[in-house]
């Protein structure tokens, strides 16, 4: 038999092997940089609806497909509809906001006039303004980044969606056969992917937007204008832990309070101090199992990292990234740990 002309060992064949298979796999993920949350949207809304996909096919026998279609039309239009009319409604109140300053000017005017010291001028006033909605419209997916841009990434969502439902068994048998873990391993991170996804979506979501609910009728009760849209940021806010709603209402009430109206203002306080900041406690206490135990520093660390890269889907994102994260170091470890045990002892 003719010897080989390769000039590499086959230990070297091996490693360059892994290196195109990193390399190219790098520019695919460059190449779908600006899509990649809908492949991780897929992935959430998977998670979140596979408990009835899977009461409705596997214990009733209901078509695969039939079902796939109906949770692709509810998370269509009990989700993804209002997730984007609220940003959409939050990114029109910001370019509102950012072209007439004569609104933020009269406040600050009040707080002068109250306080007797002069916070900053009107021309440095509208450059923080500006620039400040400047960065939040490269973080809020909605016109500004294109109608075409938006309708494919959550057109790619869905079309990801209904494949991974549709044909579950053999995505599932590709995860279990190319993601480099043991079975109990798998069947571990799965259960953490789950619990994390009910804490950071299906619990958070809920609790914020019970907040969000809370703050805009009680702005609204004591007379705060664009009561709606305060409330709308609050859902975005409460996203955020210690800090949260506090920093809508807040400001309202100091606001009512700076204008003579202290009767109003002390009401926003009370309501929000007893009533807003304590119902995220009882829902957390009332929803303990679907929740879970996620340390407030994780999450804050997780928001700030998700919004600087995914823009506002980082509010979910985020935290649930760094969780994964967090799991995936532990298993590493404990791997780590039981690879060293069943090493031989070398003879000192």
């Amino acid at each position: 038999m003719a010897s080989s002309d390769n000039i590499y060992t086959a230990r070297q064949q091996y490693v360059l092997l892994i290196l195109c298979l990193i390399g190219l796999a790098t520019l695919i993920l460059i190449g779908l940089g600006s899509y990649i949350t809908a492949f991780l949207g897929a992935g959430i809304l998977y998670v979140v609806l596979r408990p009835w996909f899977t009461a409705l096919v596997h214990r009733r026998g209901w078509h695969p497909q039939l079902v796939t279609t109906g949770l692709l039309t509810f998370a269509f239009v009990v989700i993804i509809l209002p997730f984007t009319a609220l940003t959409l409604m939050l990114v029109s109140r910001i370019r509102a906001y950012a072209q007439d300053t004569s609104q933020i000017m009269a406040v600050l005017h009040k707080i002068e006039q109250k306080t007797g010291y002069a916070l900053t001028t009107e021309q440095n006033v509208r450059s923080l303004v500006q620039q400040s909605v400047s960065w939040l419209s490269q973080r809020i997916p909605s016109l500004a980044s294109g109608l075409l841009h938006f309708a494919v990434v959550i057109g790619l969502m869905l079309f990801t969606l209904y494949f991974m439902y549709t044909q579950e068994a053999g995505f599932l048998r590709g995860l279990r056969r190319y993601l480099p873990f043991r079975p109990n391993t798998l069947h571990e991170l799965g259960d953490s992917l789950k619990n994390n996804v009910q804490a950071n979506v299906i619990g958070q979501a809920l609790i914020s937007l019970v907040q969000a609910l809370l703050s805009g009728l009680t702005l609204w009760i004591f007379g705060v204008p664009d009561a709606l849209f305060w409330g709308v940021v609050s859902f975005f806010m409460a996203f955020i832990p210690v800090l949260g709603t506090p920093l809508v209402w807040g400001p309202a009430a100091i606001i009512k309070l700076s204008q003579g109206y202290t009767g109003q203002g002390v009401g926003i306080l009370l309501v929000g101090v007893i009533v807003i900041m304590n119902i995220d406690n009882l829902l957390r206490i009332l929803l303990a199992r679907r929740i879970g135990n996620i340390h407030p520093l994780i999450t804050l660390a997780g928001v700030v990292l998700g919004v600087e890269i995914f823009g506002i889907l980082g509010l979910v994102l985020g935290p649930l990234l760094l969780s994964y994260f967090i799991v995936l170091i532990r298993v590493f470890e404990r791997e780590n740990r039981i690879r060293r045990r069943r090493l031989p002892t070398r003879p000192q």
